[in-house]
């Protein structure tokens, strides 16, 4: 089967493109963050490898959380069962359709199946987090604390995971990243977030060398003085 367009900014190495091709798939990937999030194409690149343990029939291309966890259930005990090395955070980042996890999901598969090493390493952020992207952005339309929330913490996990404490623990790390995002913006940039320094940075420091030379003076200066 021929392919008349390649996936839009996939961050996907070529060769795995190439890969992926040579596959023969029911569709070819255009967004890898959302067409691998359900598990569908996954399913159906184990089934090519593995066609006695994969029948697409239970499988289902939906896109409904329900859908997601059902297909990904039925892989992940095959991933159990033969031992493979999927870490549990790609996986629930891939469901989840974070930053970079299903590049790097598609990459591991791509290893495994084929026993290559990828050439050019897609760098990913840890967490799978929009840090990457923000960074690129001018300042001034980066996200605020409320945005970077909504950005990196999906509803579907709130739903898969509903417990509190957990959310809020996510929700917690999310404003500290930000936070400290928004500490080392104020230091490269200073003039335009108005920062004054303090009275300690205002204040001349004498160099270590300049201080010990001039500890002697001092001493003879009290000496006399007592005298």
């Amino acid at each position: 089967m021929a392919y008349s367009q390649s996936p839009k900014k996939a961050g996907t190495p070529r060769e795995v493109l190439k890969w992926l091709q040579s596959l023969d798939l029911t569709f070819f990937p255009k967004n890898v963050r959302r067409d691998f999030s359900n598990g569908y194409l996954v399913a159906e690149i184990f089934s090519w490898y593995f066609p006695e343990d994969f029948h697409m029939h239970s499988y289902d291309n939906g896109t409904s959380l329900a859908t997601k966890q059902s297909n990904w259930s039925q892989i992940e005990k095959f991933i159990l069962k033969q031992n493979i090395s999927l870490m549990k955070e790609i996986i629930d980042g891939t469901i989840h359709c974070k930053p970079g996890a299903a590049e790097l999901l598609v990459q591991e598969i791509y290893s495994i199946l084929t026993n290559r090493r990828i050439q050019t390493i897609q760098k990913v952020e840890q967490g799978f987090t929009d840090k990457a992207y923000q960074d690129q952005l001018p300042m001034v339309a980066r996200s605020t604390a409320s945005v970077a929330i909504k950005s990196n913490l999906r509803l579907s996990e709130v739903i898969a995971e509903p417990n509190i404490i957990t959310n809020q623990c996510k929700v917690l790390a999310i404003i500290h990243r930000h936070i400290e995002q928004r500490k080392e913006e104020r230091t490269q940039d200073p003039k335009r977030f108005d920062v004054k320094p303090t009275l300690g940075e205002q204040a001349v420091r004498l160099s270590s060398l300049l201080a010990h030379k001039s500890e002697p003076n001092l001493l003879m200066d009290t000496s006399q003085a007592a005298c």
